[in-house]
């Protein structure tokens, strides 16, 4: 078992990443002093694997969770799932100290963090992610939002979590798909981060495909510190943790030009990371031996090198409703090297057409 702490001052809480951890939940859920009643929030997917198994942990620690299945897939990521919720939280009488549970993938853990955050102006909040890309990316640092039809997480909030556990025996029912998803976010934090995790990545691919126990805690623990690093600095964006976003402007524009269906976001970002790394390589900030680096890496993941069904005309339109525009000019996070990136409001149009061309297939 690893323990990777998020540093927050009175919002510090840990990540605790391991097999067979569910005394750890208990242990800590009878500290807590919670209400008796809570919601446990998961999905059609995840629901029937382990949402029994886990409302049993929290009866033992004393809570009556009330399990709550949504239907699994981004488009329950929406301001009508999360007034179901709200409206189940009411009737269940729950109050100021009653935790929300995320038992799940992202959708999930955006979903109820993002009920958690604003159900009476804030309530008390626990990730139990179950995906890879979850573990690595959405439940950890405390961003929480549903999507509306214009944009992706456009309605949201940073709302800590009190505590993130990560038991990796759902590894073990995740879809093969859903690993390499996962795997996109993991290769991110190498490129913008940590070139000797990278180089980890590059040598190491066999295990980690295989999910051998050891790769797998490590890359899981090192993206967490990656990122507990970046949160702990910057927890609301207002400068380092916009790195973090590298791949995701035009990742999000094909997963709206794409119905949030087609791709996944693992494999959105992927192919947004090409991107990023083809503008980075026109505008001279890398060589081609370094954007060729990181195609390889990705297309040796089994993730997509380029998306269809996408134009270049309604991609460019879309980053323009991107978070990170900020007075018409898109924020674009681009690589210096593999391990270090910089934020550039000034890339010319045409070069970020050219790099959308690139990246459509």
């Amino acid at each position: 078992m690893r323990k990777v702490r998020v540093d927050l001052g009175e919002k510090s809480y840990d990540i605790v990443i391991g097999y067979d951890i569910g005394q750890e939940i208990v242990d800590f859920t009878k500290g807590a002093g919670y209400s008796k009643k809570a919601l446990l929030v998961t999905d059609t997917h995840v629901g029937p694997l382990y949402g029994k198994q886990v409302q049993q942990l929290l009866a033992e620690a004393g809570l009556e969770a009330t399990l709550m299945q949504i239907p699994a897939g981004e488009s329950s990521k929406n301001l009508t799932v999360a007034n179901d919720l709200f409206t189940r939280a009411i009737e269940l009488g729950l109050d100021r100290k009653s935790p929300v549970f995320a038992l799940g993938g992202g959708v999930v853990g955006d979903l109820a963090g993002f009920v958690a955050a604003t159900y009476m102006r804030g309530v008390p909040f626990v990730q139990l992610p179950t995906s890879l890309l979850a573990q690595v990316d959405s439940s950890v640092g405390g961003k929480v939002a549903v999507n509306h039809e214009l944009g992706k997480n456009l309605i949201g909030a940073f709302y800590q979590p009190q505590a993130v556990f990560m038991e990796l025996n759902y590894m073990k029912t995740l879809p093969q798909r859903e690993i390499y998803t996962g795997l996109g976010e993991i290769i991110k934090y190498g490129i913008i981060y940590d070139a000797d995790f990278f180089a980890f990545l590059e040598k190491n691919r066999e295990q980690v495909l295989a999910l051998e126990p050891e790769a797998l805690v490590h890359m899981i623990a090192r993206s967490c510190e990656i990122k507990a690093a970046v949160v702990s600095e910057d927890e609301k964006e207002a400068g380092l943790r916009r790195i973090l976003n590298f791949g995701h402007t035009i990742a999000h524009a094909i997963e709206k030009e794409t119905g949030y269906v087609r791709y996944n976001h693992g494999e959105a970002v992927a192919t947004g990371m090409v991107g990023a790394a083809y503008i980075s390589r026109e505008l001279g900030l890398i060589g081609e031996a370094e954007y060729n680096r990181v195609r390889d890496m990705i297309a040796r993941y089994n993730l997509p090198l380029q998306a269809a069904g996408v134009t270049v005309d309604a991609m460019y339109a879309d980053i323009f409703h991107d978070k990170k525009t900020v007075g018409g000019k898109v924020t674009w996070v681009l690589m210096e090297k593999i391990g270090q990136v910089i934020c550039r409001n000034d890339v010319p149009a045409d070069v970020v057409k050219k790099a959308m061309e690139a990246v459509r297939a």
